[in-house]
């Protein structure tokens, strides 16, 4: 499974309806699909621009997706950019693929008779294995003391930079968490290259959560 898979897990409740808004859902998930891509060492950051670094399918066709935009760009982009790029369209494509995999399931109907909702609960009311496997690695992650994983540690500073940490480690000691999590973000856990670009990225989903939330508040 994937880190926008997993981030999506993450992102929703057990009754299927997501546990932070919009915003940082949609940038959460592109953002994790570039993470994506720096972890199995396929993107760069170079001059601050997003790189090709090895065009080699993953066999995960979301993922290779997004590779071959990358790869097609007449030129190099911020991580920005291609974080609101996948911010368009990864959310449902990652939720259909749950969906299709038989981990979620999807349920249309509407609020107050009028406003249509979707919501993607597990088959059996559950939580889904997959979660619990990633949410139990996060756990480990931050109230342990020793090194982290890299798909781990990315998916801690994914959290992160979307305030979904609040939710995912709720049960924790709040002040414990942020320190675990800086201490994460500062560890040798990657390579340098691979370090500064998921950093790099982390940074490109922060600033486009709060651009979008700044947006959204001067037209409200």
């Amino acid at each position: 499974m994937n880190l926008a898979e997993e981030f999506a897990l993450l992102a929703y409740g057990d009754d299927g309806a997501p546990d932070t808004d919009n915003v940082r859902l949609d940038n959460g998930v592109g953002g994790s699909l570039l993470l994506e891509l720096a972890i199995s060492g396929r993107v760069g950051v170079e001059d601050k621009k997003v790189v090709v670094r090895d065009g080699t399918p993953t066999g995960d066709p979301l993922v290779d997706q997004a590779l071959g935009r990358i790869a097609a760009d007449e030129k190099p982009r911020r991580p920005a950019h291609w974080v609101k790029k996948f911010a368009k369209d990864t959310r449902k494509l990652a939720l259909n693929r749950l969906v299709e995999q038989g981990v979620l399931t999807r349920q249309e109907d509407t609020v107050l008779l009028v406003f249509p909702r979707t919501r993607y609960p597990a088959p059996d009311g559950l939580e889904p294995v997959p979660e619990t496997e990633a949410r139990q690695r996060l756990i480990a992650a931050v109230s342990g003391s020793g090194p982290v994983e890299p798909r781990t540690a990315a998916l801690c500073a994914l959290l992160a930079a979307t305030n979904l940490d609040r939710k995912v480690f709720r049960t924790l000691d709040r002040g414990r968490v942020k320190a675990r999590l800086a201490e994460i973000s500062a560890g040798d856990w990657a390579a340098t290259a691979v370090k500064q670009t998921i950093e790099e990225i982390q940074t490109a989903v922060v600033v486009a959560v709060l651009a979008a939330s700044t947006v959204s508040a001067a037209t409200t």
